[in-house]
């Protein structure tokens, strides 16, 4: 069967993120008010065959942590879509 998961990383929330942090800062330069947070991760889209729903979960649980995400700065969360 095939599946596709759609898996974000983000840095920690204890952690700095400089990227989020300039852009907040530059909100109001383009205009746009309100904003008092912004954090940037990474959008990744994995397409993979498995037996089941089950072993598609393992095969992207095993991949994040052994690939996608370093454990000490980063956290994810995936989903998980059956046949596209």
């Amino acid at each position: 069967m095939k599946f596709r998961a759609e898996i974000d990383v983000m840095p920690l929330k204890a952690l700095l993120d400089p990227q989020g942090k300039t852009v907040v800062q530059n909100m109001s330069n383009v205009g746009i008010e309100g904003v008092s947070d912004v954090r940037i991760g990474k959008h990744i889209q994995l397409e993979l065959e498995a037996s089941s729903k089950e072993e598609a979960q393992q095969k992207v649980e095993e991949a994040c942590e052994k690939l996608l995400h370093n454990a000490i700065m980063e956290s994810y969360r995936f989903e998980l879509f059956e046949g596209e």
